[in-house]
Parts: structure tokens; sequence; C-alpha cells
């Protein structure tokens, strides 16, 4: 039976690279590190084989080419994005060995406005594959089976595949201005998202 799937990797973002780095064509601040490792046991017990994530990032390239391969501040329990609640968008994917990787770009809206906080003020946050699929004991591993369909990474807090790491890009102190209002914005965004909610912009 197809069930959804969560598994999850930790960043590590250095804050004044966060606001003194590489940015996307939009300003938004981008993060690069490793989204997935196949061929291993992870952090959850489960086992994806290379073949099905090549097969599920084929088509998940057309979400990245179209730029709607977005994802949300933690795992909702649903099988759909919630574009109220998006916080990135993953500009770029490439492989690595058996690492998937991955350019993130974090986005204006309040809950990317809340992960950029939570990053400029040291906190670590992981980044989480969202799929659904079925899981097959072999041996001490769950196999994840043929059946599996990757929907999205969300950012979350609590890694479950320790050692893989983002970070943000940079090219030097001039490659791009720093947003003179990003002080300004996240002071709105503290006051308007005080009591737990954020309006939508």
């Amino acid at each position: 039976m197809k069930q959804v799937l969560i598994e999850t990797i930790p960043f590590s973002v250095n804050p004044i690279q966060l606001t003194e780095g590489l940015k996307a064509l939009s300003g938004n601040p981008l993060v690069e590190g490793i989204l997935a490792t196949c061929e291993v046991k992870n952090g959850n017990g489960r086992y994806y084989a290379k073949d099905l994530w090549e097969r599920e990032l084929d088509k998940y390239m057309t979400l990245v080419k179209e730029r709607r391969a977005c994802g949300e501040l933690d795992h909702p329990d649903s099988q759909v994005v919630n574009l109220k609640n998006v916080s990135h968008n993953i500009s770029s994917i490439w492989w690595d060995g058996d690492n998937i990787m991955g350019k993130i770009e974090i986005l204006p809206t309040p809950s990317g406005n809340i992960l950029k906080s939570l990053i400029g003020s040291g906190i670590k946050v992981g980044v989480s594959s969202r799929g659904m699929g079925s899981l097959k004991q072999v041996g001490e591993v769950l196999e994840v089976q043929d059946d599996f369909e990757l929907l999205c990474w969300d950012f979350v807090s609590t890694p479950s595949n320790p050692g893989s790491f983002m970070s943000p890009l940079r090219e030097g102190l001039n490659s791009s201005p720093i947003n003179p209002y990003a002080k300004v914005n996240s002071i709105v965004t503290e006051i308007l998202c005080a009591n737990g909610t954020c309006p939508i912009f």
C-alpha cells in the first residue's frame, strides 16, 4: 500500500553568507547541497535504488525548468504542495555520484521569510523529500518500491540523514547587492506573524 515517504537531510548555512551570498536573478538568496543519497540505508532505515531516483528526477526536471519545483516549510500531511505555505523553489538539480545535489532559492513568502530568519539566526534546518510509495522489508532495510513518486523537497527541523549539508552560494562580496530593505522586511514579517499565522501577501 502506498504511503507518504519523508526523508530528511540537515543543512548547515553560515548566516553571514546568507546575506552576502549569491542571489538568484530575482534577488532571492540561494543555498546548495545534497538533497538525497541513494544506494545506502538512510536514517529512516529506507533504501532507494539509483534507477528509482533517476526516473523520478527525469520527471521532476519539468517542474524545475518551469519554476514550479516548490516546497514548504515543514511537511504537511498532504500529497500536494500548498502554495500558501511555499518557502522555496529548487532552481537546479544534478548528480554527484550517488548524491542528488540541488540549488534552492529561498522565496520572499511568509514561510520563506521565516526560513531565511531561522538560517540567518544560525538554526540548523533539514531538507526532506516528500513522496508517495510502498515499502518492502528486505533484511534490515525497508526497500522503497517501484511505485514511488517524488512530490517535492520541504525544509524541516528534524534531520534523518546526518552528514549532508547545504551551503549558501557565494561568488564574492560584490557579486550581488544586499537588499537594503531586508531588515525592514524581516521586522514587518515578525510583527505580522507574531500570533502564529502569517497573512498571504
